[in-house]
């Protein structure tokens, strides 16, 4: 077997596997403590392989490179076994983000589960103002904690899904800083539009979902160089779904003020970043 290299997340190099299969080229993918291995079996292949490897590396969301994995039935990933299958599934997902990914996530699911089980202590600490005057403010958290509320397993599910995806992304490609900093501004602001709209009963991290996906929106298209990218068709569903809130179709309670809050929060951001230089957010 012949090595071609390192990578620490699953993801891309499951997608470069998947193009190089379509090229003809049998890849091998294992996982390693600190990510996972490539490796092909053919030396006559290697040269074409590190060119391509080196070309994928430059733009890993190229069209061709998403297609491939879309296409592709038959991944590559070794395993052996449940276990080593299990372990590539973790790792893929603790990959996929970073610090702040995952903290917002755990204390999430962490909170929704003292729900579940009863206890409305920790709600309780953590919902938004009742009212808003000078002695309420003493408890400033409660501007943000609501984000990590949640009232069903559909409602967590959902979020915790698009957080992990979306923040993960941004965290990954550019720092946990600017994950933090969406997620502050993604939490605070529209729930603040929410209070004044509707009153101080909602939660969950939809706002900041709406956010993250704002701003990785135009991101996209006002700075390509951040490398942060969502398709078309899941901004469309997004956007539907933010307009089927306000006709209350669906017969759930729906916090549309956080929802477009946050939407516009992200892409006020991305335009406040647009001219700004990313090396200060690079790994």
């Amino acid at each position: 077997m012949i090595f071609i290299a390192n990578l620490d997340n699953l993801r891309m190099a499951q997608a470069f596997i998947d193009y190089m299969m379509g090229l003809g080229i049998k890849c091998t993918l294992r996982p390693e403590t600190d990510g996972c291995s490539i490796w092909i079996s053919n030396s006559d292949q290697e040269a074409k392989t590190q060119h391509e490897f080196a070309s994928f590396m430059r733009n890993p969301n190229d069209d061709k490179y998403l297609a491939a994995s879309w296409n592709s039935a038959n991944p590559q990933i070794s395993s052996g076994g449940n276990s080593s299958a299990n372990n590539a599934l973790l790792a893929n997902f603790l990959s996929h983000g970073g610090p702040v990914t995952l903290i917002v996530f755990g204390l999430a699911l962490l909170i929704y589960l003292t729900g579940f089980f009863g206890s409305r202590v920790v709600y309780d600490a953590l919902a938004f103002f009742q009212r808003l005057d000078s002695e309420s403010l003493m408890q400033a958290w409660r501007l943000i904690t609501p984000a990590l509320l949640h009232f069903s397993l559909m409602h967590i599910a959902f979020n915790l899904m698009w957080w992990w995806q979306l923040g993960g992304e941004i965290e990954r490609r550019l720092s946990s800083g600017k994950l933090l900093l969406l997620f502050l501004l993604g939490s605070s602001l529209p729930n603040l539009l929410q209070f004044f709209i509707a009153g101080a009963n909602f939660g969950g991290l939809s706002g900041v979902v709406y956010a993250l996906l704002g701003y990785v929106w135009w991101s996209a298209k006002l700075n390509p160089k951040s490398g942060l990218s969502v398709a078309p068709a899941i901004v469309g569903f997004m956007l539907i779904w933010l307009v089927l809130g306000f006709f209350d179709i669906f017969g759930l309670s729906i916090a549309n003020g956080a929802h477009v809050g946050g939407l516009v929060v992200g892409c006020v951001q991305a335009w406040f970043d647009r001219d700004r230089s990313l090396r200060h957010f690079q790994r």
